[in-house]
């Protein structure tokens, strides 16, 4: 992460400044913003989508980068299981993540009755550089249609 990116027992600041995710659990959490997007207004099942967000640490500094690939398995009158993989991009390597989640539906309907805050826990499968072999959670907080927080408690 970058420097100001919140990790919890377990890290290391090198002499740089950069935070380094240690061996020990560790907590990262930072703040994303929507850059890029390719959500159906109402989703179908097998048609994949894309959300791409920038980063940003605890200090508003940039930290990197979110891309995840979505494919919604099945859809229903208010919501969608959807299976994903997430990539997050940071300044000392790679986190990648999986899972499957409910999104509400449909997003058309977010002009009509306005949106509603969701959240979404994903495994984390693995990383490079400074995340070489993590594993642990990450969660995902969708506090409006173009922020959020992550939060990876790794072991």
């Amino acid at each position: 992460m970058a420097s100001a990116a919140t990790l919890g027992a377990g890290a290391a600041v090198g002499t740089t400044g950069t935070a380094h995710a240690a061996r020990r659990a560790s907590t990262v959490r930072l703040t994303g913003k929507r850059a890029a997007a390719d959500i159906q207004g109402v989703l179908t099942a097998g048609t994949p989508y894309f959300v791409h967000y920038e980063l940003r640490d605890a200090a508003g500094q940039p930290a990197g980068t979110e891309s995840a690939n979505s494919l919604p398995v099945t859809v229903g009158p208010d919501k969608a299981l959807v299976l994903a993989t997430v990539v997050l991009r940071l300044t000392d390597g790679m986190l990648s993540a999986t899972g499957a989640f409910e999104r509400p539906l449909p997003a058309v309907t977010e002009v009509l009755v306005g949106y509603q805050p969701w959240s979404h826990t994903f495994a984390v499968t693995g990383g490079t550089g400074a995340y070489n072999g993590a594993s642990g959670e990450l969660t995902i907080e969708h506090l409006s249609r173009d922020d959020s927080v992550l939060t990876a408690n790794l072991n």
